[in-house]
């Protein structure tokens, strides 16, 4: 019997035990207990049976799916905007500045997500309402006549999913550029090229695993948000998840609600596996 071998499997069953009891208990079986409901009609004891209706009748609504597909482009929109301002913050980050001020902007970068998602969202509603700090500064200057209203539209909803995503895409990406060999960035300006083909020949395809993992993070994050569309979006952003919450707790109908759900599930898994064909990339090098 080998003692050493014993001790690791029993560590090994220590940590893993508590994961597998959190992925079982916190996500397996409540999406079990979805998709259940999401097939069924009617309350318990009250004629409950199986069907589709709960799927059919997303169809059926031109608001759904219209919602539905209107997130999905956006969420896409959203995260290419964070891509490209992701790159630069760490390519800068990673090559250009010092030891000592990469340790500081990382703070930075990190700061913002000390509070809540909500705090945030606040704050830009602080700045941009008809009395926020941004429309006194202008009247104060007499660039504006009367207060403008800033808030409640796609283009600031765009700006606050930007904003409150920003780090995921980021934090993967320095992890990859960290080992890129400066020498490579180098050799090919020795070489003649320029900075362009630098960055599409040598410096993303080797981050793009970054750039994946923080994609999808950044993806699912934004097609999930609810208090960023809600609150900068106005009554006008027709974002999907409201619907789903609507489903759930303004008209208590957990078996829509359910479909609801799995249908933005199945839309996300297609679009990651999507952008996976279309990258090359496999989902194993992605997560590491």
């Amino acid at each position: 019997m080998n003692p050493k071998g014993s001790g690791t499997r029993w560590m090994f069953l220590l940590f893993f035990t508590p994961v597998a009891l959190w992925l079982l208990l916190l996500l397996i079986l409540p999406h079990f207990e979805l998709l259940r409901m999401s097939v069924m009609k009617g309350e318990a004891g009250a004629g409950m049976g199986v069907t589709w209706d709960n799927y059919l009748g997303f169809f059926q609504e031109p608001i759904y799916w219209a919602t539905f597909v209107r997130t999905a482009l956006y969420s896409v929109v959203v995260t290419l905007i964070v891509l490209v301002v992701s790159l630069p913050i760490a390519f800068y980050t990673t090559k250009i500045a010092g030891v000592k001020i990469q340790g500081f902007l990382l703070v930075l970068l990190l700061l913002p997500f000390w509070v809540s998602e909500l705090i945030r969202v606040y704050g830009w509603m602080i700045i941009l309402r008809e009395s926020g700090v941004l429309n006194n500064f202008m009247s104060s200057l007499g660039l504006w006549d009367k207060p403008v209203e800033l808030l409640y539209n796609d283009a600031v909803m765009i700006m606050g999913l930007v904003y409150t995503t920003l780090l995921f895409m980021i934090v993967p990406i320095i992890g990859v550029m960290e080992s890129l060999d400066d020498s490579l960035i180098e050799a090919a300006y020795d070489l003649g090229a320029g900075k362009i083909t630098i960055w599409r020949k040598i410096i993303i395809p080797y981050a793009m695993p970054g750039i994946m993992s923080g994609s999808i993070v950044v993806f699912m994050i934004v097609l999930g948000s609810y208090l960023t569309p809600k609150l900068m979006g106005g009554k006008n952003s027709l974002w999907f998840t409201e619907q789903i919450y609507n489903q759930f707790i303004t008209y208590f109908n957990w078996n829509q609600g359910s479909a609801f759900g799995f249908l933005l599930l199945l839309l996300s898994s297609g679009i990651i596996w999507v952008a996976l064909k279309v990258t090359r990339q496999k989902l194993s090098d992605v997560l590491k």
